[in-house]
């Protein structure tokens, strides 16, 4: 086997570093591992950190044993690693230490849940990038979009069928609330395939990685509200608008006013819409 460059994480160490701590990863936290060097290099040029890596923050989410954290830090970017696993957490300093010396002033640890965090917490970070578990993974991108408006840019690696929610447009079968929801906030895509064989355990789901680039803040329009009618239009998705919004608005009726107020057609459904239409009906329903 070939040695991992200093630095760098590889099978043996993935291994040894569990044993140590006697870490039997767990489907309930997500814990696969990433052990591949060029797989994480791989996730640190598309989260484009090295571009101006001095002055980036970036907020590292589920660092496991520490194989991301290194090649973040090995840009230059002061990280922000934020663990819920309590024993994974108080390690991680002393792995970074013994491994990226020089980094390790660079590095801060937070023992906690992702889903509770704000700007108290980690600060003011201009990128996102992790290894999400995909039953948490949406919820953790929109909670930290919500509540960090200083992330420009993230890039999360999640279960295939996930990463396709993420970043599918209008009118696709996998088109729905996660979909419509980061489309508030800016762009995801999938940019790259990650196998299977580059973690430990290996797990029994394809992995993608989705790029995020937060947009434009949009004004004049509650965010709770066009996020309800998101909700609304998705819980029936097989029942037009019209049908679907009935309850959100107060009745069939009043939901077709607002509709056609908005410029959409009420027997559209839900999946055909857009994040555009979906501020239209929110604006249309406070003026009708």
């Amino acid at each position: 086997m070939t040695a991992e460059p200093p630095g760098l994480l590889g099978p043996a160490e993935i291994r040894r570093l569990a044993a140590e701590l006697d870490v039997r990863p767990t489907k309930k936290l997500g814990q696969n591992f990433v052990h591949d060097a060029n797989t994480v290099r791989r996730i640190v040029e598309l989260a484009e950190v090295g571009q101006d890596a001095a002055d980036t923050v970036v907020l590292e989410v589920g660092p496991g044993l520490g194989s991301l954290t290194l090649g973040l830090l090995g840009t230059g970017a002061r990280v922000v690693a934020v663990e819920i696993d309590p024993v994974l957490a108080g390690r991680l300093e002393r792995t970074v230490a013994a491994h990226a010396p020089e980094a390790a002033p660079r590095l801060t640890v937070v023992a906690d849940d992702a889903l509770q965090l704000d700007a108290t917490r980690v600060g003011e970070p201009g990128a996102l990038v992790a290894n999400l578990p995909y039953n948490v993974a949406v919820p953790v991108v929109l909670h930290l979009l919500a509540e960090l408006p200083s992330l420009r840019r993230v890039l999360v690696m999640v279960q295939t069928e996930v990463a396709d929610r993420m970043a599918a447009g209008p009118g696709g079968r996998v088109y729905g609330v996660p979909s419509v929801k980061l489309a508030w906030y800016g762009t995801a895509r999938k940019v790259a395939a990650v196998p299977r064989s580059v973690f430990w355990p290996v797990p029994n789901v394809d992995s993608s990685l989705v790029a995020f680039d937060r947009g434009p803040e949009r004004t004049g329009v509650d965010r709770d509200t066009v996020f309800a009618v998101v909700d609304a239009a998705f819980a029936q998705r097989r029942k037009t608008l019209r049908a679907a919004l009935a309850s959100w608005a107060g009745s069939a009726e009043r939901a077709g006013r607002v509709l056609t107020t908005a410029g959409v057609d009420p027997r559209a459904r839900g999946e055909q819409l857009g994040i555009d239409d979906y501020v239209a009906i929110a604006r249309a329903a406070a003026e009708t």
